[in-house]
């Protein structure tokens, strides 16, 4: 016994609704343009934005290298958006080590955020890392997790405690030190000043 034509035209709909909220979604969740999803999966910009529209009947190949480049199958792509909740496991996001191994810097955003930076910053004992000074009108905020933590800033030392947070002027010279003989933790946060 075969669908009726009225059942394939609701689940055409259904589908073709489906992929125009996860592509748009899925996209914009990655931080890219249509035309860098266009040439990331070798598909004309136009049929990115017929995709997002839903005024596409796209073919399986082009489903599957529109899916590909947002790093989702097909049937993921397909199917009804799940609730909108993402997982970053361990590792999975961008880490930086500086200072001869001795600091890391991890990014917390996966996706970014305009005029915002959020990381977690580890210092081995003994281990200093210079910040980096911002655009003009920055503010920065450190927040010590676990240690103790020195920060230098115009030639002003602060130092914190697990729980304690210094707010300055991040488009000034800065500077984190850990003094002590067990590793330390903190969050550093940077609201941007938008640029002129």
């Amino acid at each position: 016994m075969s669908a009726k034509p009225q059942d394939q035209d609701e689940l055409r709909e259904r589908l073709a609704e489906n992929l125009r909220q996860n592509v748009k979604y899925v996209r914009e969740r990655r931080d890219m343009t249509q035309a860098q999803l266009a040439k990331k999966s070798g598909v004309p910009r136009s049929t990115v934005a017929n995709l997002e529209t839903g005024a596409a009947n796209p073919t399986l190949s082009v489903l599957h290298r529109v899916a590909t480049a947002l790093g989702l199958s097909v049937e993921e792509l397909l199917s009804p958006p799940r609730g909108r909740l993402e997982v970053f496991r361990a590792g999975e996001l961008p880490t930086v080590t500086r200072a001869r191994g001795a600091a890391r810097v991890d990014k917390l955003l996966p996706h970014p955020i305009p005029g915002m930076e959020i990381d977690r910053i580890r210092l081995e004992a003994g281990a200093h890392m210079p910040g980096v000074p911002h655009r003009a009108g920055t503010s920065e905020y450190l927040a010590c997790d676990e240690g103790r933590l020195t920060l230098w800033t115009n030639g002003e030392r602060i130092d914190l405690e697990a729980g304690d947070v210094a707010a300055f002027a991040g488009d000034q010279p800065h500077s984190y030190h850990n003094e002590g003989d067990v590793p330390a933790t903190g969050f550093s946060v940077v609201t941007l000043r938008p640029g002129r």
